[in-house]
C-alpha cells in the first residue's frame, strides 16, 4: 500500500472493517469516510503540533537579495527561523566568498542603522548582519550594493492532505504512528470512548518513542556542533 493520503486512510479504513476507497471515489467519500479522512489528518497534526522541530521539517531556503533593499518577508510556510544559520553564498560573478553572517538585534538596528532604509545610498555594500523585524520580517546590514545570494535554515509548518497521492512530512517508518493516532480519533469521531482511550495511551508511547529516537538525538548533535564553534550561539523564534 503506497504512503500516501489514500493509503493511510484505507489503514484506518481495514482496521473499522470498511470497505477501501479508491482513486475514483475518494474525493466526493462522506459520511464515515469522510469522518476518516479527518482523522489522518488530525493524527499528523497532533504529531507535529507535539513537536514542531522535528527533523523532518526542517528545510534550507535559498533566496537572493534584491539591490538596495533591506527588510524580506519570511518564508509563508516558515514556524521557527534558526537565525545563526543566515550564510551569504560565495559568487564568482559577484566577487564575494561565502560568509557567515552574524546576529544584529532589532533594537541596536533601529539605534544604529536604521538610516538605510531611507538613505539607499548609506551603508552599502555586502552585509554583515542580519535582524528580525517584529512583523514577520528579517533585513541585513549593510544595504546590499547587488544580488547577493544568502542561505537560512528553518522548521516549515505542514499542510493537511488533500489529494490521494499527497504525502505526510513524517517519515514512512512511523506510518503505524499516523494509524494508531488516526484510530484514536475515529474512535472519539464515533464515541466509542473505551476504545479510544485504549488507542490513546499507544498513540502517546509512540509519539514519544519517535521524540527519543529524532529529537533528542537531534538535540544532542547539534550541541556537539555548537560546542565545536567557539562562537556563541543564538536564535530567534518566530
Amino acid at each position: 500500500m503506497a504512503y500516501d493520503y489514500l493509503g493511510l486512510v484505507n489503514d484506518v479504513n481495514r482496521r473499522l472493517n470498511e470497505v477501501e476507497l479508491t482513486t475514483n471515489n475518494f474525493a466526493t467519500a462522506t459520511g464515515e469516510y469522510g469522518m476518516i479522512k479527518d482523522a489522518v489528518n488530525a493524527s499528523i497534526r497532533y504529531i507535529n503540533q507535539h513537536e514542531y522541530e522535528w527533523p523532518y521539517n526542517h528545510v534550507t531556503a535559498d533566496e537572493t537579495m534584491t539591490a538596495g533593499v533591506v527588510r524580506y518577508a519570511f518564508p509563508t510556510d516558515a514556524k521557527t527561523i534558526d537565525f545563526d544559520s543566515f550564510r551569504i553564498k560565495r559568487n564568482a560573478t559577484l566577487g564575494n566568498d561565502t560568509k557567515r553572517v552574524a546576529i544584529l538585534s532589532y533594537e541596536e538596528y533601529l539605534n544604529k542603522h536604521v538610516d538605510i532604509e531611507y538613505n539607499t545610498s548609506a551603508n552599502r555594500g555586502l552585509p554583515d548582519f542580519v535582524f528580525r523585524a517584529p512583523n514577520q520580517e528579517f533585513g541585513f546590514v549593510k544595504n546590499p550594493d547587488k544580488a547577493y545570494e544568502y542561505v537560512y535554515e528553518y522548521y516549515r509548518l505542514p499542510v493537511d492532505l488533500i489529494n490521494t497521492t499527497d504525502v505526510p512530512t513524517v517519515p514512512e517508518q512511523f506510518r503505524y504512528i499516523i494509524v494508531n493516532g488516526a484510530m484514536y480519533f475515529a474512535y472519539m469521531f464515533r464515541g466509542e470512548t473505551q476504545e479510544s482511550q485504549v488507542v490513546q495511551q499507544r498513540f502517546m508511547e509512540e509519539i514519544k518513542s519517535m521524540r527519543s529516537l529524532y529529537v533528542n538525538r537531534y538535540d544532542y548533535l547539534r550541541s556537539t556542533a555548537i560546542t565545536q564553534n567557539t562562537t556563541s550561539v543564538s536564535s530567534f523564534r518566530v
